[in-house]
């Protein structure tokens, strides 16, 4: 995952989207949308590319399935979440995210499936998937390449 986020290596998502669409196969039987937790303009600019948006275009598209890259806009900068305990993570989110400007006919009343690439504390899923209830979401699930757990 260093490889694809900091390393500037955007073809690993091919395979690491694969294989999130084979492990993630029954929660995409269900999905109405592929929504990518978003990065801030700043740090997109400077990345060039959002990992989680490059592994959702390659989920959503071996599924036959729509992704809005769009529905989740991150409106406030925020500092890098590694090295945050879990209540800095939850801080550092507060007012982050919002439905994008005229995103609720996109989301409502669907299953929305939330790609993100790393999955630490869940301080990120969380404020995504509640964003996205608060915008007419049904329901929101949550696919990741990988999961990290704290101290270990």
């Amino acid at each position: 995952m260093q490889r694809l986020k900091y390393g500037d290596r955007i073809k690993l998502a091919l395979t690491m989207g694969r294989m999130m669409a084979l492990s993630g196969r029954e929660l995409l039987a269900n999905t109405g949308l592929i929504v990518p937790v978003p990065l801030h303009r700043f740090r997109l600019w400077r990345r060039r590319f959002n990992q989680a948006a490059a592994l959702a275009a390659v989920v959503a598209g071996l599924r036959g399935l729509h992704v809005d890259l769009t529905v989740l806009a991150r409106v406030r900068r925020t500092r890098p979440q590694v090295g945050l305990s879990r209540n800095e993570r939850a801080g550092n989110l507060q007012g982050a995210l919002h439905p994008a400007a005229g995103a609720r006919h996109r989301i409502e009343g669907r299953r929305v499936l939330l790609i993100d690439d790393v999955l630490i504390t869940g301080s990120t899923a969380n404020a995504s998937a509640w964003t996205l209830l608060r915008g007419g979401a049904s329901a929101v699930d949550l696919l990741t390449f990988t999961r990290v757990i704290p101290g270990s």
